[in-house]
């Protein structure tokens, strides 16, 4: 059994599972909220994986604790695996895998943490410093829980560094961008990376053969063109913000539209940070941010909440319009995430109007709900349409154990 800890440190939050990568399968998985508060709840959760004709009910135990800071939350976390199991004696981690939010130009692949690594990731927070602050964090604190163990960062923007300069390059000054790192990153890689190999699996070919448009559907959301198992076009941009709409993020707006609000409505700054990325996307347009509550309030004739859904799946299928003329050929679109696996609506109304591309949705075969990859499409229909589960957990431990078995 090669057995991989996966951290995923925020600045109030640490989520964490232990993972059997040789299986594919989570032995337990954690929560520690509200980090940095006069009191917080630890959440661990020990995972029993069902036998054939059977189904194996996870034990979940919750308890309310103070977790001052990050090397507090690991103390609760190895306190949840000595009272409630699995036993880390009994499967102790080759490696301990940590989500770092941005990894600039600089890191193209999984990478051991060093003093150097560690120095760059806090170099990087100018790009992202809601993330990487807490990205490292978790690090540092891992790495006095798990001392002996190798640490691997894992850089959501690694898969997007096959992106050509055509892609990544913005339209202004190259000197001034050049000296702010202003360029397009791109967001969402280790769940791209994974849905793409699986999607191959799923259809029996081999990634390097495929063209295809991932969607990755979230509170956060990115499209992805993928060809040939590698990152070409995305839709996020040097920030999470760019590109499609989301819970609260506004995605794709024209620029002026800022300076506007700036010069009419009196915006600063920091104003218009939180308009962006707090009180925009759905939230924004249709009052929720939650695509459960939104579909509830269009289905109840809210024509808010109905322009709101009808606005995302427009600016999806732009964006799958857009790739497929950049891919050429479109093999498959695939729906992940929250909202691409569980709203079928927004597959449906994303899709519409596509047939004459070759995108056929079956209408029963789209509303029929499973935790499995699956099919989605026609069988007539020229691309395939699937749904496929994300699992960026279960790809940083992948990657994680692929370096340390290097």
């Amino acid at each position: 059994m090669s057995v991989v800890l996966v951290v995923n440190s925020g600045s109030s939050s640490m989520k964490y599972q232990l993972t059997d990568v040789e299986a594919g399968e989570p032995l337990a998985s954690g929560l520690i909220e509200r980090i940095g508060q006069a009191e917080g709840r630890a959440t661990h959760t020990v995972r029993h994986p069902s036998s054939p004709g059977s189904d194996a009910a996870d034990d979940t135990f919750r308890v309310d604790v103070a977790v001052p800071d990050h090397d507090a939350a690991f103390a609760h976390m190895l306190d949840a695996f000595a009272e409630h199991g699995p036993s880390l004696d009994d499967h102790p981690p080759v490696a301990v895998g940590h989500r770092v939010v941005q990894g600039g130009a600089r890191f193209f692949e999984p990478t051991v943490v060093t003093d150097r690594v560690k120095r760059d990731i806090e170099e990087l927070e100018v790009l992202a410093p809601l993330h990487n602050p807490a990205n490292l964090a978790g690090i540092v604190a891992a790495e006095r829980a798990f001392p002996d163990v190798p640490h691997v960062a894992v850089f959501d923007t690694a898969f997007h560094q096959t992106l050509p300069p055509a892609a990544y390059t913005y339209a202004i000054d190259r000197e001034l961008a050049a000296e702010h790192r202003v360029r397009r990153y791109g967001f969402h890689g280790t769940s791209h990376r994974f849905v793409s190999r699986a999607a191959a699996e799923f259809l029996g070919r081999p990634v390097d053969e495929l063209r295809m448009i991932v969607l990755h559907l979230g509170n956060g959301a990115s499209a992805c063109a993928v060809s040939g198992g590698r990152s070409v076009e995305t839709s996020m941009g040097m920030t999470p913000l760019e590109g499609l709409v989301m819970g609260t993020r506004s995605g794709d707006i024209d620029p002026a539209v800022l300076l506007h609000l700036q010069r009419v409505a009196g915006l600063d700054t920091d104003a218009t940070d939180r308009l962006l990325n707090s009180r925009s996307g759905i939230l924004g347009l249709g009052g929720h941010a939650d695509m459960r509550d939104l579909v509830q309030a269009s289905e109840s004739g809210d024509d808010a909440a109905t322009l709101a859904l009808e606005v995302y799946a427009h600016r999806i299928r732009s964006y799958v319009g857009a790739y497929a003329a950049q891919l050429g050929r479109v093999d498959a679109i695939v729906f992940t995430a929250g909202v691409g696996e569980n709203a079928s609506i927004v597959r449906e109304w994303s899709l519409a109007g596509l047939e004459g591309f070759g995108v056929e949705v079956d209408p029963e075969r789209n509303r029929r709900r499973g935790s499995d990859a699956r099919r989605i499409s026609t069988d007539a229909s020229k691309v395939a349409v699937l749904v496929v589960p994300t699992n960026e957990e279960l790809e940083i431990a992948r990657q994680a154990l692929a370096v340390v078995d290097a």
